[in-house]
């Protein structure tokens, strides 16, 4: 009755201007993708596998990758390392930039996937290609970046449908259409502005039911005898 108070979040300040420092330093003049939130296994396997795929048709793309657990931060660069796959770590490459030879970026840092969507042309939602339900999906449609995601949104089905349905977000299944669709909406300016748009639209127009909860709720409060013997609660 009064939607979904998930909507009902406000984008940190001065996250544009991150984002925009973020792109100068590690893709000023190259296309950026973000992965956000990946699971191990087939999951991450199928990014990678997809960022080849994009390279073949956009040679200095970078992508931005970044697992799901903190632990797995050492395991990850492991992965990288043995598959041969050039990256560097963001823990160690603050201050530095990256060259067109550097396909990943290893987001090995807390608190900075916002940052990095705001930087980014494209994103891909992780948990979805896996049974793990699926994770934040409204971050990047706030920020108009266009949402690839998996088939796996049971953590939050009503948002997920809702940005597939209105064009903010595609659903891939493997690590072919991840790289089919990274590496059309790549090349699209047209196509990704249309989508982040649709993206923006959704979660601006679904905003207002925490205010519509709260307005049911304060007259039920303001009626109970508890409230009327205290005026100060």
């Amino acid at each position: 009755m009064t939607g979904n108070i998930k909507f009902d979040f406000e984008l940190p300040e001065g996250l544009a201007a991150r984002g925009a420092g973020l792109r100068a330093q590690y893709a000023p003049e190259r296309p950026l993708w973000v992965a956000g939130s990946t699971h191990g296994g087939l999951e991450e396997q199928a990014v990678l596998e997809a960022q080849q795929r994009v390279r073949e048709v956009h040679p200095d793309a970078l992508l931005v990758l970044a697992p799901r657990h903190p632990p797995r931060f050492d395991e990850v660069a492991g992965a990288l390392r043995a598959a041969g796959i050039s990256f560097v770590r963001r823990s160690a490459s603050a201050g530095d930039g990256t060259d067109a030879a550097c396909a990943v970026l290893l987001l090995d840092s807390l608190g900075e996937l916002l940052d990095f969507y705001a930087a980014a042309d494209v994103s891909f939602v992780g948990g979805s290609l896996v049974p793990r339900g699926g994770h934040n999906l409204l971050e990047p449609a706030a920020l108009g970046v266009p949402i690839l995601v998996g088939p796996d949104n049971s953590n939050s089905e009503e948002i997920a449908r809702l940005l597939i349905a209105r064009g903010a977000a595609e659903v891939v299944h493997d690590a072919g259409e991840l790289g089919t669709r990274v590496t059309a909406l790549l090349g699209d300016s047209a196509a990704r502005e249309r989508m982040g748009a649709a993206g923006r639209a959704s979660v601006d127009s679904n905003r207002g039911a925490l205010e519509k909860l709260l307005s049911l709720i304060e007259p039920l409060l303001d009626g109970t005898p508890e409230h009327r013997a205290d005026p100060h609660r």
